[in-house]
Protein backbone atom coordinates (compact mmCIF):
# COMPACT_ATOMS: atom_id res chain seq x y z
CA UNK A 1 0.00 0.00 0.00
CA UNK A 2 2.62 2.48 0.88
CA UNK A 3 4.53 1.95 -2.44
CA UNK A 4 1.24 2.79 -4.48
CA UNK A 5 0.92 6.20 -2.44
CA UNK A 6 4.90 6.85 -3.32
CA UNK A 7 4.47 6.55 -7.18
CA UNK A 8 2.24 9.61 -7.75
CA UNK A 9 4.59 11.85 -5.31
CA UNK A 10 7.67 10.03 -7.35
CA UNK A 11 5.84 11.25 -10.64
CA UNK A 12 4.86 14.75 -9.23
CA UNK A 13 8.23 15.68 -7.90
CA UNK A 14 9.74 14.84 -11.11
CA UNK A 15 7.18 16.12 -13.35
CA UNK A 16 8.25 19.29 -11.37
CA UNK A 17 12.38 19.08 -12.07
CA UNK A 18 12.80 21.05 -14.72
CA UNK A 19 13.59 19.42 -18.43
CA UNK A 20 17.59 18.24 -19.45
CA UNK A 21 18.78 18.42 -15.77
CA UNK A 22 19.02 22.26 -15.99
CA UNK A 23 17.99 24.11 -12.17
CA UNK A 24 15.53 26.36 -11.66
CA UNK A 25 17.99 29.13 -11.45
CA UNK A 26 19.45 28.41 -14.36
CA UNK A 27 16.10 28.50 -16.75
CA UNK A 28 15.47 31.69 -15.13
CA UNK A 29 18.65 33.40 -16.04
CA UNK A 30 18.13 32.24 -19.31
CA UNK A 31 15.79 34.83 -19.83
CA UNK A 32 16.51 37.09 -22.83
CA UNK A 33 19.38 40.14 -21.60
CA UNK A 34 20.43 40.77 -25.36
CA UNK A 35 19.76 42.53 -27.99
CA UNK A 36 20.66 42.37 -31.81
CA UNK A 37 22.08 45.77 -33.33
CA UNK A 38 22.26 45.64 -37.48
CA UNK A 39 24.09 48.41 -39.31
CA UNK A 40 22.47 49.16 -42.46
CA UNK A 41 24.09 47.69 -45.45
CA UNK A 42 26.43 45.88 -42.94
CA UNK A 43 27.36 44.37 -39.96
CA UNK A 44 24.80 42.76 -36.90
CA UNK A 45 26.02 42.72 -33.50
CA UNK A 46 24.88 41.15 -30.14
CA UNK A 47 24.48 43.24 -27.03
CA UNK A 48 24.42 42.25 -23.29
CA UNK A 49 22.25 44.59 -21.61
CA UNK A 50 23.45 46.30 -18.02
CA UNK A 51 20.92 45.76 -15.29
CA UNK A 52 18.94 48.59 -14.56
CA UNK A 53 15.38 50.49 -15.56
CA UNK A 54 17.04 51.88 -18.50
CA UNK A 55 17.46 48.46 -20.03
CA UNK A 56 14.48 47.23 -19.03
CA UNK A 57 12.38 49.86 -20.54
CA UNK A 58 14.70 49.78 -23.84
CA UNK A 59 13.75 45.62 -24.09
CA UNK A 60 10.01 46.60 -23.00
CA UNK A 61 9.64 48.67 -26.18
CA UNK A 62 12.14 46.20 -28.19
CA UNK A 63 8.96 43.75 -27.28
CA UNK A 64 6.91 46.28 -28.96
CA UNK A 65 8.94 46.13 -32.29
CA UNK A 66 12.17 46.78 -33.78
CA UNK A 67 13.47 50.36 -33.16
CA UNK A 68 15.70 52.19 -35.82
CA UNK A 69 18.18 55.03 -35.33
CA UNK A 70 19.31 57.29 -37.26
CA UNK A 71 23.32 58.26 -35.86
CA UNK A 72 25.59 60.62 -36.86
CA UNK A 73 29.29 60.49 -36.02
CA UNK A 74 30.61 62.71 -33.05
CA UNK A 75 34.05 63.27 -31.79
CA UNK A 76 35.30 60.36 -33.23
CA UNK A 77 34.58 58.32 -30.61
CA UNK A 78 31.10 57.84 -30.71
CA UNK A 79 27.48 57.33 -32.95
CA UNK A 80 24.84 59.12 -31.81
CA UNK A 81 21.17 59.18 -32.97
CA UNK A 82 17.73 59.82 -30.98
CA UNK A 83 15.78 56.69 -29.86
CA UNK A 84 12.22 58.88 -30.49
CA UNK A 85 10.97 58.37 -27.03
CA UNK A 86 12.31 58.90 -23.46
CA UNK A 87 13.67 56.16 -21.10
CA UNK A 88 14.56 56.02 -17.30
CA UNK A 89 18.04 57.33 -16.55
CA UNK A 90 20.20 55.91 -14.87
CA UNK A 91 23.06 58.53 -14.55
CA UNK A 92 26.50 58.53 -12.96
CA UNK A 93 29.67 59.25 -13.84
CA UNK A 94 31.41 56.37 -16.05
CA UNK A 95 34.59 55.83 -18.41
CA UNK A 96 33.06 54.48 -21.69
CA UNK A 97 35.07 51.91 -24.05
CA UNK A 98 34.50 50.49 -27.23
CA UNK A 99 31.86 48.45 -27.40
CA UNK A 100 29.49 50.63 -24.84
CA UNK A 101 26.40 50.82 -25.68
CA UNK A 102 24.71 54.48 -23.59
CA UNK A 103 21.37 56.48 -22.81
CA UNK A 104 22.61 60.06 -22.90
CA UNK A 105 19.68 62.41 -21.80
CA UNK A 106 16.92 59.52 -21.81
CA UNK A 107 16.46 59.91 -25.54
CA UNK A 108 19.52 59.21 -27.05
CA UNK A 109 21.23 56.34 -28.14
CA UNK A 110 25.12 56.08 -28.31
CA UNK A 111 27.55 54.00 -29.65
CA UNK A 112 31.17 53.57 -28.78
CA UNK A 113 34.03 53.01 -30.48
CA UNK A 114 36.33 54.99 -28.36
CA UNK A 115 36.42 55.91 -24.97
CA UNK A 116 35.01 58.70 -22.93
CA UNK A 117 34.06 59.38 -19.19
CA UNK A 118 30.40 61.31 -18.13
CA UNK A 119 27.65 61.10 -16.53
CA UNK A 120 25.53 58.58 -18.80
CA UNK A 121 23.19 55.62 -18.49
CA UNK A 122 24.97 52.45 -19.34
CA UNK A 123 22.55 50.80 -21.37
CA UNK A 124 24.78 47.83 -22.34
CA UNK A 125 27.98 46.63 -23.81
CA UNK A 126 28.27 44.82 -27.37
CA UNK A 127 29.75 41.49 -27.52
CA UNK A 128 32.58 40.28 -29.33
CA UNK A 129 33.71 43.89 -30.73
CA UNK A 130 36.31 45.70 -30.42
CA UNK A 131 37.03 49.72 -31.41
CA UNK A 132 38.29 49.23 -34.53
CA UNK A 133 35.96 46.73 -35.78
CA UNK A 134 32.85 48.70 -35.09
CA UNK A 135 34.32 52.02 -36.25
CA UNK A 136 34.67 50.22 -39.22
CA UNK A 137 30.99 48.48 -39.23
CA UNK A 138 29.69 51.93 -38.72
CA UNK A 139 31.52 53.77 -41.08
CA UNK A 140 32.36 57.60 -41.36
CA UNK A 141 29.33 59.93 -41.47
CA UNK A 142 25.46 58.82 -40.78
CA UNK A 143 24.57 55.44 -40.27
CA UNK A 144 21.23 53.70 -39.59
CA UNK A 145 21.24 50.76 -36.63
CA UNK A 146 18.35 48.59 -36.04
CA UNK A 147 18.12 47.00 -32.49
CA UNK A 148 15.66 44.22 -32.34
CA UNK A 149 15.31 41.38 -29.19
CA UNK A 150 17.99 38.63 -29.95
CA UNK A 151 15.77 35.84 -30.34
Amino acid sequence: MKAIKFIPLLACLLAAMPIFGQSKEKNESMKTNSIRLTVKGGKTFTATLADNSSADALMKLLSEGDVTVEMEDYGNMEKVGPLGTDLPRNDRQISTGPGDIILYQGKYLVIYYSTNSWNFTRIGKIDNADGAQLKSALGSGGVTVTLSLNR
